[in-house]
C-alpha cells in the first residue's frame, strides 16, 4: 500500500508498505476533471501544484498532521491507474483500506460555510450539504460505511460534523452515479467482501449480475471446512474454467497416491501452458478425496516470497520458536512435517524455476541448498511446477509430467468459458484461426478473452489485430489482465511470462540465450542445428539446445537434426531484442552466418539449400541491416540461383531484381557483375514464358557487353546465345539461326574449334535446325559435337552424354527408333551408375527420353514403367510442384492416353480397360494443368501445353464441347502471348480444326486447317514435319 507524507518543505512524498501499515488518514471526495486531479506520476515527478486538486492534498495532509497522523491516503495519486493490475487490486482492496483507516475526511468541494462577508451561516450551507454531489456518487457509499470515524469538511476546510441484508445495500447505491456505468457494481465489492475481475465495457446490468452471483451462489470452489487435524494454506480458489487435462491429472494423482516414502512430482511446460492451474486442480482433488491431508501452497518465485510463505506455514501450524530472532523458519517447517505425527500432507512449490535457489550457487552447493530443506515423511507428497525441465528432473527424478498446449477441442471450450456472451459457433472460422494463431496456449486464450470482454470487441476484431504486424501481436500478448488463478503481485501477460524465463536462461546458460536471440531473427520452423553459430565446444552447443528444450521454447527433432522455435516465443523474443536495441545486431549475425554456410546451386547441395532457403528469405526481407552490403548481396545472389535451380522462377525473379538494383548502386550499370545479373533476370523471364521482357534485357546486355568488352569477348558471345535462345522459344528460327551461326563462327576463331563453349554453340545451332525439321543438318552438327566431346572431355563427361541425348532425339524425330534407343540406354546407364547417380535431374531426363522412344514404338508398358519411376523420383527430389515433376506427370498422362487407342476392335472387356486409361489420363492432366496455373501462371507455355493435352483427352472421349472450349482458349492465348504465327499457335489451330471435324462441322474445320497449312508452310517451310502433317490432315 502506498501512503502520502507531508514533508517539512510543504511538499509530498510516497512511501510503500508491504506488511506492517502505520496509522493513516484517508480522503473521501468526488473527482473533478482528470486534468484537475493530482496523479501518481505528478507526485513522483514533483509536479501538479498548479492543479485544482492539489488543495485536497494540502487539506488532507494538514488535517492528518493536526490529528497526530504522519501518513494519509488519496486515491488520485496513491494508485498508479496506468497499471491495470494495480488498479484492479486497489479497487478490490478499497473497502478494507477505508475500514482500516484511523480517520476518514470527507472533502465536499461543492459546500462552503462562508458568505461573502466571511461569516459562518449554518442555514445557508445546510441545503448545499444535503444536495452535495458526494451523496450521489457510487464509490463514496463504501467510503461512508467502512471507516470507524468519518468527518465532513467544507471546501474552506471547516469541519461540518460526523455521521442507519444484500438488497438494502443495493438500494443504497440505486441513486448514486459513477463515471463508468460498471462502477456502480464495483463500488460494492468491499461492502460485500467479495473479489470480482473488472471488465469495463460489460455494462451495469452484467456487472451487477456477476456481483449478485458472487454474493448469493454457494461456490463449490470454496475450501471445505478442514477436519480437526487438517490445515489448508491455499491462496487460490478452484478454477471453474479449468477444462481437460484428464491424462495429466490422472498421472499426477496416481504418483501422489504412492506411499512408503516422500513422493515428489514435477509439472513442467512452457510458460502459460497451465502448470499452476493443473496444480490448483490437483490440490482441490486432494482436499475432496483425502480429507485428512493438509495442504501447503508455497510460491517459489524468489527467496523472499518463499520465506514469507514458510513463515505463514509455521504460523498456521503453531510451531514453537517461530517468532524467535534469527530462527531458521524453513528448518522448523521441515522438522515439523518430517515428524510422522504431522499426519498426511501435500506441499506445492509453485514456479520452482530458479536452479541456483534449489541446488545452491556452485560455490555454496554444500551449505545453501533449498533442496536440503524439503521435508521427508512416508505420509508426505511434494508437487513442483516449473518451466525448466532440467529443474524438474533434479527435483523429481523420473516423476515429471509434461504439459503441452491444448488440442483444438479443449482450446475452443476454454475460450467459450472465458468469453462473455460471445457465441463462438457463430464465428467458427475466425475462432479456429484465432486459436491456431495463439497456438492453443491456455494463458494466451484467457488473455485474449479478457481483452475481448474488456473492450467489447469481436473475435474477428482481435484476430485482425493479431494479423497486423508482430508489434501489434506483442502488444496484445503484453496486455495485463486479472486472473483469479494467478498471483496478484505478478504480471499475467504471456509475453511477460516468457521474458522471465528468458532472463533465467541468460543467467544460467548464456549460449542458450544467444541461440534464442539468433533464432528470433530467422524462420522459427525447421531450424537446422548446423545453422546455429558455433559454441566453445560441441557439448556446450548440445547443452544450450537442451536448455531451450527444457523451457519448452524449442522442440527437438533429432532424426532431422532440426529444432522448431515456438511461434509466439519467436515474436516475443524479437520484441525483447527490439526494445533492448539488439535486434539489428542479431539480424547482422544471422546474415553473416547464412552467408558463411549457404551453399551454391549445385545439385548435390539441394537438400542443404532447401533447408536453409526459408531462413535466408527471412533475413533478406529485413531492412534493419545496412552494414555488410557485399555479403548481403552475395547471399541474395546465391538465394536467387538456388530458387532458379528449383524451378521457383517468380521468387528467383524477385531475388535477381534486388541483386540487380544493389549492383547498379554499388558498381554501376555497365559493370560485368551487373550485366550478369541482368542476364539471369532475363533467364527467369524466359523460363516463365515472358519472351518480350527477356528479349529486352538480352538485347540490353548484349549491346552493353559489345560496347564495354568488345564484340568477340566470351561474355558478349554468351549474351548473343541467350538472345538466340529467346528468339528460338518464340519460333523466330531465322533470327535465332543467324545469331547461333555468328556465335559459333566467332568462338571457333577466338577460342578454337574444340573449346567447350564452341561445342555448346554448335549444339544450339543444331537445336535450331532440329526445330525447323532440318534433321540432316542437325544430325551432322550433333555427331560432330558428340565425337569432339568424347575426344576432348571423355566418353562419360556430362556434356558428352548430353550431346549423345541430343543426337538420339534427332534420330527419334526421324523415326530411327533403334538408333535412338541404343544411344538413350547408353546415356541413361552411364548417368545413373557411374557419373551422376540415379536421382540426378539429368539421369531422370535421360530416362524420360528413353520412355519417349518406347512410347513412339507403341511399347506402352515399358514407357509407363520408366515414366512412373521418373515422376515419383522427381516428386521426391524436386517436389510435387516443380516444373520437371509436372512435365513427367504430363508424359505419363500421355502414355495412358495413347493406350486408349489399342486394338479398337477388342471385346467389351478391353473397352472397359480403355475407359480406365482415359480416366487416369484425365485425372493426371487436370492435376498438371491446375498446378502449372498456380505455379507458373495461366499464360505460361507449359500451362497452355497441359491445357492442350487435356483437350486432346476430351477429344478422344468424344467430349467435343469441353475439348473445343480448351482448344479455343489455348489458341487465343498463344496468339496474344507468342504471336499468330508461332509454331505452338499453329499447333493449337490444327487441334481446334480436328475438334470441329469431330463435331461434324466439316466446313469450319477445313477452312481452319487450310489457313494452318498456309501459315505453317510460310513459317516452317514446305518440308517441315508439321507442314506435312497438316497437309495430310487436310487431304
Amino acid at each position: 500500500m502506498r501512503l502520502l507524507k507531508l514533508n517539512n518543505n510543504g511538499g509530498f512524498s510516497l512511501d510503500t508498505f508491504k506488511t506492517t501499515i502505520p496509522p493513516y488518514a484517508i480522503l473521501s471526495h468526488t473527482w473533478g476533471s482528470d486534468s484537475d486531479e493530482v496523479t501518481f506520476k505528478d507526485v513522483v515527478d514533483g509536479t501538479g501544484k498548479n492543479k485544482a486538486g492539489y488543495q485536497k492534498l494540502v487539506f488532507c495532509g494538514g488535517q492528518a498532521k493536526s490529528d497526530g497522523l504522519s501518513y494519509f491516503w488519496v486515491d488520485t495519486c496513491c494508485i498508479d491507474k496506468s497499471n491495470l493490475n494495480e488498479l484492479t487490486k486497489a479497487i478490490n482492496s478499497m473497502f478494507r483500506w477505508y475500514q482500516d483507516a484511523a480517520r476518514c475526511y470527507v472533502y465536499l468541494s461543492d459546500v462552503s460555510v462562508r458568505t461573502q462577508d466571511g461569516q459562518n451561516t449554518h442555514i445557508e450551507w445546510e441545503s448545499s450539504f444535503r444536495n452535495s454531489r458526494w451523496f450521489t456518487r457510487g464509490w463514496t457509499l463504501q467510503e461512508l460505511l467502512a471507516p470507524k470515524i468519518v468527518e465532513f469538511y467544507s471546501r474552506d476546510r471547516v469541519r461540518l460534523g460526523d455521521r442507519k441484508s444484500v438488497d438494502e445495500k443495493f438500494r443504497w447505491a440505486e441513486k448514486r452515479q459513477t463515471t463508468e456505468e460498471e462502477d456502480i457494481a464495483y463500488c460494492l465489492l468491499g461492502i460485500f467482501d467479495v473479489f470480482l475481475p473488472l471488465i469495463y465495457g460489460e455494462g451495469r446490468k452484467s456487472a451487477e449480475r456477476r456481483l449478485r452471483k458472487e454474493i448469493e451462489e454457494p461456490r463449490n470452489s470454496k475450501l471445505p471446512p478442514p477436519d480437526r487435524k487438517s490445515v489448508y494454506i491455499m491462496p487460490f480458489e478452484r478454477n471453474l474454467r479449468f477444462i481437460g487435462r484428464e491424462s495429466e491429472l490422472s498421472r499426477i494423482e496416481k504418483l501422489l497416491s504412492q506411499h512408503g516414502q516422500t513422493t515428489k512430482v514435477a509439472i513442467t511446460g512452457l510458460g502459460g501452458v497451465g502448470k499452476t492451474q493443473l496444480a490448483i486442480e490437483t490440490v482441490y482433488w486432494t482436499i475432496e478425496n483425502q480429507r485428512d491431508c493438509s495442504v501447503f501452497w508455497i510460491p517459489a518465485t524468489d527467496p523472499e516470497t518463499l520465506l514469507q510463505a514458510y513463515s505463514a506455514v509455521a504460523e498456521e501450524l503453531g510451531i514453537p520458536g517461530r517468532d524467535e530472532q534469527g530462527v531458521d523458519v524453513k528448518r522448523l517447517v521441515q522438522n515439523y512435517l518430517s515428524n510422522e505425527s504431522a499426519g498426511q500432507w501435500l506441499v506445492v512449490f509453485d514456479n520452482a524455476d530458479d536452479m541456483d535457489m534449489w541446488m545452491g550457487e556452485p560455490s555454496e552447493r554444500q551449505s545453501n541448498r533449498l533442496l536440503d530443506y524439503l521435508p521427508k515423511s512416508r505420509q508426505g507428497s511434494i508437487l513442483f511446477t516449473t518451466r525448466d525441465r532440467k529443474v524438474a528432473t533434479k527435483l523429481a527424478s523420473q516423476n515429471v509430467v509434461e504439459v503441452q498446449e491444448m488440442n483444438s477441442e479443449m482450446a475452443l471450450k476454454l475460450l467459450q468459458k472465458c468469453l462473455i456472451g460471445d457465441d463462438v459457433a457463430a464465428c467458427q472460422t475466425d475462432t479456429e484461426t484465432l486459436l491456431a494463431q495463439l497456438t492453443y496456449l491456455p494463458l494466451a486464450i484467457v488473455q485474449a478473452a479478457a481483452y475481448i470482454n474488456a473492450n467489447g470487441t469481436s473475435i474477428a476484431d482481435y484476430l485482425s489485430l493479431l494479423n497486423e504486424q508482430d508489434e501489434s501481436m506483442i502488444e496484445l500478448l503484453s496486455e495485463d489482465f486479472e486472473d483469479d488463478g494467478r498471483y496478484r503481485n505478478i504480471k499475467n501477460p504471456v509475453a511477460t511470462t516468457w521474458l522471465i524465463s528468458f532472463e533465467r536462461i541468460k543467467q544460467r546458460d548464456p549460449l542458450a540465450a544467444e541461440y534464442l536471440s539468433f533464432m528470433a531473427c530467422i524462420e522459427p520452423k525447421d531450424i537446422p542445428q548446423s545453422l546455429l553459430p558455433a559454441g566453445p565446444t560441441r557439448k556446450k552447443e548440445m547443452d544450450a539446445i537442451g536448455t531451450l528444450h527444457a523451457y519448452s521454447f524449442v522442440i527437438r527433432r533429432p532424426a532431422d537434426f532440426v529444432v522448431d522455435l515456438h511461434r509466439l516465443v519467436h515474436i516475443a523474443t524479437r520484441n525483447w531484442l527490439r526494445e533492448n536495441g539488439q535486434l539489428v545486431y542479431w539480424t547482422e549475425k544471422a546474415i553473416l552466418r547464412l552467408e558463411q554456410v549457404f551453399p551454391d546451386d549445385t545439385h548435390t547441395n539441394r537438400s542443404i539449400w532447401r533447408t536453409y532457403l526459408p531462413h535466408v528469405r527471412v533475413v533478406l526481407q529485413s531492412d534493419l541491416v545496412q552494414k555488410h552490403p557485399k555479403k548481403k548481396m552475395d547471399l541474395q545472389w546465391r538465394y536467387g540461383t538456388c530458387l532458379d535451380a528449383d524451378g521457383r522462377w517468380s521468387e528467383a525473379e524477385i531475388a535477381y531484381s534486388q541483386v540487380l538494383e544493389m549492383e547498379k548502386k554499388e558498381v554501376g550499370v555497365e559493370h560485368p557483375s551487373t550485366l550478369t545479373s541482368m542476364a539471369n533476370l532475363a533467364s527467369t523471364y524466359r523460363n516463365q514464358g515472358r519472351w518480350k521482357e527477356a528479349e529486352e534485357l538480352d538485347v540490353q546486355v548484349m549491346e552493353t557487353r559489345k560496347r564495354v568488352l568488345g564484340a568477340e569477348h566470351p561474355d558478349t558471345l554468351t549474351s548473343m546465345a541467350n538472345l538466340a535462345s529467346t528468339f528460338w522459344n518464340q519460333g523466330r528460327w531465322k533470327e535465332a539461326e543467324e545469331l547461333d551461326v555468328q556465335v559459333m563462327e566467332t568462338r571457333k576463331r577466338v577460342l578454337g574449334a574444340e573449346h567447350p563453349s564452341t561445342l555448346t554453340s554448335m549444339a544450339n545451332l543444331a537445336s535450331t535446325f532440329w526445330d525447323q525439321g532440318r534433321w540432316k543438318e542437325a544430325e551432322e552438327l550433333e555427331v560432330q559435337v558428340m565425337e569432339t566431346r568424347k575426344r576432348v572431355l571423355g566418353a562419360e563427361h556430362p556434356s558428352t552424354l548430353t550431346s549423345m541425348a541430343n543426337l538420339a532425339s534427332t534420330y527419334r524425330n526421324q523415326g530411327r527408333w533403334k538408333e535412338a534407343e541404343e544411344l538413350e540406354v547408353q546415356v541413361m546407364e552411364t548417368f545413373k551408375r557411374r557419373v551422376l547417380g540415379a536421382e540426378h535431374p539429368s539421369t531422370l531426363t535421360s530416362m524420360a527420353n528413353l520412355a519417349s522412344t518406347f512410347w513412339n514404338q507403341g511399347r506402352w508398358k515399358e514407357a509407363e514403367e520408366l515414366e512412373v519411376q521418373v515422376m515419383e523420383t522427381f516428386k521426391r527430389v524436386l517436389g510435387a510442384e516443380h516444373p520437371s515433376t509436372l512435365t513427367s506427370m504430363a508424359n505419363l498422362a500421355s502414355t495412358f492416353w495413347n493406350q486408349g487407342r489399342w486394338k479398337e476392335a477388342e471385346e467389351l472387356q478391353a473397352e472397359e480397360k480403355e475407359e480406365g486409361r482415359w480416366k487416369e489420363a484425365e485425372e493426371l492432366e487436370v492435376q498438371v494443368m491446375e498446378t502449372f496455373k498456380r505455379v507458373l501462371g495461366a499464360e505460361h507455355p507449359s500451362t497452355l501445353t497441359s491445357m492442350a493435352n487435356l483437350a486432346s483427352t476430351y477429344r478422344n472421349q468424344g467430349r467435343w464441347k469441353e475439348a473445343e472450349e480448351l482448344d479455343v482458349q489455348v489458341m487465343e492465348t498463344r496468339k496474344r502471348v507468342l504471336g499468330a504465327e508461332h509454331p505452338s499457335t499453329l499447333t493449337s489451330m490444327a487441334n481446334l480444326a480436328f475438334t470441329r471435324k469431330g463435331q461434324g462441322r466439316d466446313e469450319e474445320a477445313i477452312k481452319l486447317m487450310d489457313k494452318c497449312v498456309q501459315l505453317t508452310t510460310r513459317v516452317l517451310g514446305s518440308s517441315h514435319p508439321h507442314t506435312l502433317s497438316s497437309l495430310d490432315a487436310l487431304d
